[in-house]
């Protein structure tokens, strides 16, 4: 893995291209190749519907799924949760009711009417109607992600949720999605994902009621086509790879330093980066690292992302870790030093800030609370990530009196005739006018 000193004139630079290598970057700033087929796939979902769901799932999947058994029958949710694992079903349960607690503290505050002389200014919150969840499940059944996707949209008040992943089991969505499926009360789950799954929840189909929103993430295709088809549909955002970077001094172990820099680099692409002014602990980051890669299932992948999309950053200082921190704007940030809330203090971009030696990112991947559907790629400069406010739309409501219309009419008459918006301004002095006797 690479070692790259701060203090190099180009060491920003490095840091930059070495991020834009991957996924988001790389959709962003070229047209790539998966692009037509993409918008070939959209066009065909668009055109022949259920069938082309089909066909296209079955090429792209290997799944034999016929376009009226896109559907996974509710009671086969049901027998998928009676048959599932004591301890998955306990765990994920812990995970929802921690999901649903935070959740429902971000709504507890409210924004009252603005009562004024003469008119009344407020903002009505509803939720969106129907929400699209993708759970990817192509090499793994990232069942965590319905949770964290799932539970917000129904803390939000969403009346109706379609639950998607991949038929990679046995033609079928894997047993433990379902199962999570079941105790998240989503009876409404198809055999479909990728672009093909993206298409038919924007644009609908005979088998696939339309949504409003689509939530999750997904692979290069399924991005893509969330990018394609947005405005048709609202989405979460447009995700790239799973990255993590951590702000480290000498209090940090080398050995939990190592642990957090593969959890990420096992998604396979991944990013892991330290930022770290000592540079003994680098000695003892690299050397855990050897150590932990034999330790792992599968090693290959987490080993290429550290060769190729990760790095070890060595600062002058904290001030100098702040402001590269802030300057990636990083999925996930690791706080690991002596005084981590004061070094939070000063971050302004993150997907998601994890404080102190004892918390690992994967606590927020699965049982603390706030969503793990996470802006990537440096979009946490502009986009939050996945929580109940996110799925409610805000209405702002007007209501004038008599007396309120003939104070603001002048006004607007005077901007609507300087954009000449004749009508416009009529339809304020003609009220006025009728109050004349």
């Amino acid at each position: 893995m690479r070692v790259i000193d701060a203090g190099r004139s180009d060491a920003v630079a490095e840091l930059r291209a070495l991020r834009r290598s991957l996924l988001l970057d790389r959709l962003v700033l070229e047209v790539p190749p998966e692009a037509q087929i993409v918008q070939d796939i959209i066009t065909d979902v668009c055109r022949r519907g259920d069938q082309a769901v089909a066909e296209i799932t079955a090429r792209v999947d290997g799944a034999q799924v016929p376009p009226d058994a896109v559907r996974v029958p509710p009671e086969h949710i049901a027998q998928a949760r009676a048959k599932a694992p004591a301890a998955l079903l306990d765990a994920a349960r812990q995970a929802i009711a921690a999901v649903r607690r935070f959740q429902e503290h971000l709504l507890k505050g409210s924004t009252p009417p603005l009562q004024l002389p003469d008119r009344t200014l407020s903002i009505r919150v509803r939720p969106v109607r129907r929400v699209g969840v993708c759970v990817p499940g192509a090499s793994a059944p990232l069942l965590s992600s319905a949770i964290h996707s799932a539970v917000p949209a129904q803390v939000a008040g969403v009346q109706d949720i379609a639950l998607v992943a991949p038929p990679r089991h046995n033609n079928d969505v894997h047993p433990a999605i379902l199962a999570v499926a079941a105790e998240l009360g989503i009876f409404e789950v198809y055999r479909m994902g990728g672009a093909q799954a993206i298409a038919a929840l924007a644009m609908g189909t005979d088998c696939v009621p339309r949504v409003d929103k689509i939530v999750g993430p997904g692979n290069v295709y399924g991005q893509l086509a969330k990018r394609m088809l947005f405005g048709v549909v609202d989405i979460d955002m447009f995700a790239g790879p799973s990255e993590v970077l951590i702000v480290a001094d000498s209090s940090a172990r080398p050995a939990f330093v190592a642990a957090d820099m593969l959890s990420q680099a096992e998604h396979d692409p991944g990013c892991a980066i330290l930022l770290t002014d000592d540079r003994s602990l680098v000695e003892g980051v690299l050397a855990e690292l050897d150590t932990q890669l034999t330790q792992l299932p599968r090693p290959e992948g987490a080993r290429r992302c550290l060769a190729n999309f990760s790095a070890v950053v060595i600062v002058r200082d904290m001030d100098e870790a702040v402001a590269l921190a802030n300057d990636v704007a990083t999925e996930h940030l690791q706080i690991e030093t002596r005084d981590p809330a004061a070094v939070a203090e000063r971050i302004d971009s993150a997907g998601a800030i994890f404080l102190g030696h004892w918390t690992p990112e994967a606590t927020g991947d699965y049982v603390a609370g706030p969503s793990h559907v996470l802006p990537t790629g440096g979009s946490a400069r502009f986009w939050s990530g996945v929580s109940a406010l996110g799925f409610l739309r805000r209405v702002a409501v007007m209501e004038y009196t008599a007396e309120g219309l003939v104070q603001d009419a002048p006004a607007i008459e005077a901007l609507a005739t300087a954009e000449q918006l004749h009508a416009h301004a009529r339809s304020a002095t003609i009220r006025v006018q009728s109050l004349r006797p």
